[in-house]
């Protein structure tokens, strides 16, 4: 049984610390005990020599000689004098080594004790902590309460009343702050509890555990470095004889009887208690009993009021995740570059001074430190998941109202009268709920329809009071603007075209069977959905946003949620908005109508009925997007051999079925890599799909159909230009090298001219083609703007390739790319050389902002080296553009050595 299940409670706690006191008072007068030890051991060999030369002071020896008993009393003084000596070095010994690990051993325990109590105080603080936060915020939602309860009244009694005015405005605006305070207290509350409810697991199920746990493998350490002290000192006084050989046969039996395991058994079973009970956090359900049952317990409220909150606690929350989760990395690498011990191997002796103790130490802090992070995380991450499933729930609809809509209030009351004429007036042919009611009188009317103004908020604005009060017809029982467009397209069977005046869309132009409306109407039941161009695949959102440009727009993907994939359509609509295909019981498919076979079927409901998605968010399906030219499917890719890797997922020599005799080479992006980084991985493939230059790679296609996804590009066959220049350096003519810098430059300018900032120019990522040709490739990092700015640190940032401006305050433009190609130059010349050789990053970085520039390279022409400095001048507006870089090195090749 061990400390971590058996010691948890608040008196097993006292005991521990009771228990080290009491061994420290042990180690304290053994302490004093050997110190006299060793001056009685110093003394008595003191007093032996002192025997031992009297009685080697032999009267009239001369006269003895020859005497055996002469020579046997002689050895025996001398042997006498031996043992002296030998129990002297014992006890200089015992002074010098065992007195001082004995020390050592007082001072290593006070300080593990002392840690430990900080720990302990640590951990029941932040409990403490905890449970105040959450009584102070039920309070703070108590008083939010009140107030709310209180302006409700006062709302209800204005209204009573009929008045109106100034006054009816304040009392209104006061009602709207106070529900949505209300409201926020309210998430706050539940966010709180469920932090609460993490830390408190986290406290009794591994903080408090890990400690005690390690506590008890410290306190067993020293057992064993006290029990190897205790052998020490015994040795030193075992004197051999018959005598002493049996007492230090009953020390050493004694002595090897100690167990560290079996120490604090006994310990253990005479203060163990019952393990701690958890403290459960409940959401106090009185504090929502009169909210009108808008605000539910332990559940977040998602509204108009709360959203952005709920949004902006979630970007808050993720940001924070991932800050602890570099953290942890940080402290893992430091904990598998430090570690000493395996799991299994028995802990070392604690010594100070000892590098092994202080390779532990800091490892044990390490992992104390990472189970800390790791519970945070943790306890961030259960808010996150509570957040994004709430979010998740309203989806992109729209959302309903947090407060009671008091938007109308006004008007209603004002026109009180003329509503109850249209009532009488109408009453032959409408039925209604009228607007003074006998027993309520006006005020109960007009709450009436104010109550169901709030329930239909989501229908749109009011025209009028009338409008609260009619039941109007359903929205098929009318022709939709469309529906007949669609009629006559079905009975003409997908072509031709309607009489004039009836052949309009909804956009209002002429009738034109596009390929769109082609392709969602001719349907197959033996097609899969992939082969649908409709169908986009894993397209990430980002893309999808980009291609629905007009009210109506929609197409089909898949994405992964929760490891599940599922199929999306996404339509523009007041926005963007996505909707999850429902899969039946019985395997069709549906939104909130009727389920059909086929996802093809479904979306030709829609389309055809010109029917909601759903009637919460009103998206009407109107024309199909169907994919790029440049969207490829998978299957039409042929993979060959790997060729390479990148940053996200291998690289490949590939084939198209299309055209078989062209190679091509394809990135794959690996499908474990989160989201964020796919879409990373497209943007090239975005970037690259409107390029069209000899010196840029030109981009084939991309394959989003299904995973892996993949981006075509052509084959540049010699590939790397650093590999090829390190490769050829003794055969590279001064003219060759030139062609290169001259084909950097066109495709740079080419870029420049496109506001493109590559960001990653380098000869790692040029490309080395036929008769030497050299293309720019790698736009992973490349942004298409003038000017972008940087704020979130420099990882992954080339140092040595990057201007300072960029280095220093994170502003990129076109100037810092030409910063990049003079080390391009530098890099051409040396034939493949490493810049700033012998110079870390930071240290370059240093040297760069003092003025430091590289030499030039062997050989290297001097209007070459003068460009190069040009383009490194620490002002980013004293660089040449990429326009006047192309004309001189244009120039200089001209001139240039075959």
């Amino acid at each position: 049984m061990g400390f971590s299940s058996a010691l948890q409670g608040r008196a097993a706690h006292e005991a521990l610390l009771n228990r080290q006191e009491a061994e420290l008072k042990l180690l304290d007068t053994m302490k004093r005990c050997m110190i006299q030890k060793s001056k009685c051991d110093k003394e008595y060999a003191a007093s032996l020599v002192a025997v031992t030369q009297q009685g080697l002071k032999i009267d009239r020896s001369d006269d003895l000689q020859g005497s055996h008993i002469t020579r046997a009393w002689r050895t025996f003084m001398e042997e006498l004098e031996h043992t002296a000596k030998l129990i002297k070095s014992n006890a200089e010994q015992l002074e010098s080594v065992c007195l001082d690990k004995l020390a050592h051993l007082y001072q290593d325990k006070r300080r593990v004790r002392k840690q430990y109590q900080e720990e302990h105080t640590k951990i029941a603080t932040k409990f403490s902590h905890m449970t105040e936060d959450v009584a102070r915020k039920k309070s703070e939602y108590q008083k939010h309460l009140e107030y709310y309860k209180m302006l409700r009244g006062r709302f209800e009694e204005i209204i009573k009343s009929g008045r109106s005015g100034r006054k009816l405005d304040d009392v209104i605006d006061k009602y709207q702050k106070a529900c949505r305070k209300l409201h926020l207290a309210h998430n706050e509350y539940v966010l709180l509890l469920s932090e609460a409810a993490e830390i408190e697991k986290d406290i009794r199920t591994i903080l408090m555990p890990g400690l005690l746990e390690h506590q008890q493998s410290q306190q067993e350490a020293f057992i064993l470095t006290w029990r190897n002290l205790l052998q020490d000192m015994s040795k030193l006084g075992d004197l051999t004889s018959d005598k002493y050989s049996e007492i230090q046969q009953r020390i050493e039996t004694n002595i090897s009887s100690i167990s560290p395991a079996e120490e604090y058994r006994e310990f253990t079973e005479k203060h163990k208690t019952t393990p701690t009970a958890p403290v459960v956090f409940q959401f106090d359900e009185s504090l929502i009993e009169d909210s009108l049952g808008k605000l539910q317990a332990n559940t977040l409220t998602v509204d108009n009021l709360t959203v952005d909150w709920l949004k902006s606690r979630q970007t808050e929350l993720e940001s924070s995740i991932k800050d602890l989760q570099e953290a942890q990395g940080k402290l893992c690498q430091e904990q598998n570059g430090g570690a000493v011990n395996g799991g299994t191997k028995p802990p070392t002796p604690i010594l100070n001074g000892s590098n092994g103790t202080s390779v532990k130490d800091s490892s044990n802090k390490n992992s104390k430190e990472l189970i800390a992070l790791r519970c945070q995380e943790r306890q961030m991450q259960k808010q996150v998941e509570m957040i994004r499933a709430a979010l998740n729930d309203v989806g992109c609809e729209e959302l309903p109202s947090g407060c009671d809509d008091l938007s109308t209030m006004e008007h209603l009351i004002e026109n009180k009268k003329s509503v109850s004429q249209d009532l009488s007036e109408d009453s032959h042919n409408t039925s209604t709920t009228p607007f003074f009611s006998t027993k309520g009188g006006a005020a109960s009317g007009v709450m009436s329809m104010l109550r169901d103004q709030f329930r239909r908020k989501s229908a749109g604005p009011i025209a009028g009071a009338t409008s609260l009060l009619t039941v109007k017809d359903s929205p098929a029982s009318t022709p939709r603007p469309g529906q007949k467009f669609m009629s006559t397209l079905l009975r003409n069977g997908g072509g031709g075209s309607s009489a004039a005046g009836t052949n309009e869309n909804v956009d209002g132009s002429a009738t034109k069977i596009s390929q769109a409306t082609k392709s969602l109407m001719t349907l197959s039941n033996n097609r899969p959905l992939y082969e649908e161009e409709w169908f986009h695949g894993v397209l990430p959102r980002e893309e999808v946003v980009r291609l629905l440009r007009n009210e109506g727009d929609f197409l089909v993907r898949e994405t992964t949620r929760n490891d599940e994939s599922q199929t999306v359509l996404s339509v523009c609509w007041n926005g963007h908005k996505h909707f999850i295909v429902q899969t039946t019981a019985e395997g069709h498919y549906r939104f909130e109508g009727p389920a059909f076979p086929s996802i093809q079927e479904l979306i030709l409901h829609q389309y055809q009925s010109e029917l909601p998605v759903t009637g919460r968010s009103g998206a009407v399906l109107r024309k199909p997007v169907l994919r790029e030219r440049w969207e490829l499917s998978n299957d039409d890719v042929i993979l060959l051999d790997k060729i390479g890797r990148g940053n996200f997922g291998d690289v490949y020599k590939a084939k198209l079925k299309s055209t078989k005799n062209t190679l091509v080479a394809v990135k794959t992006c690996r499908m474990t890599l989160p989201e964020e980084q796919k879409r990373k991985f497209l943007q090239e493939g975005r970037i690259l799909k409107q390029y069209d230059h000899p010196n840029i790679v030109k981009l084939i296609g991309i394959c989003v159909q299904k995973q892996p996804i993949m981006i075509v590009m052509e084959l540049v066959s010699g590939g790397s230009l650093l590999m090829f220049l390190r490769k050829n350096a003794a055969t590279m003519t001064q003219k060759q090298l030139m062609a290169m810098c001259r084909d950097a430059a066109a495709g740079m300018r080419y870029l420049e001219s496109k506001n493109c900032i590559h960001r990653d120019l380098a000869a790692r990522n040029c490309l080395i083609g036929n008769e030497n040709i050299v293309k720019i490739s790698d736009f992973g990092m490349s942004r298409e703007e003038e000017e972008y700015i940087v704020s979130g640190g420099m990882k992954q940032i080339p140092i040595k390739w990057t201007a300072p401006e960029a280095l220093n305050f994170g502003k990129y433009t076109s100037l810092c790319d030409v910063w990049s190609y003079g080390i391009l130059v530098w890099e051409i010349f040396s034939r493949g050389d490493t810049p700033y050789s012998g110079l870390s990053n930071s240290r370059a970085r240093e040297r760069i902002d003092e003025g430091y520039r590289m030499p030039a390279p062997e050989n290297t022409p001097p209007e070459m080296y003068r460009l190069m400095l040009k383009c490194w001048s620490y002002e980013p507006e004293n660089r040449p553009h990429f326009d006047e870089i192309f004309t001189v090195v244009d120039a200089l090749m001209l001139c240039a050595k075959d």
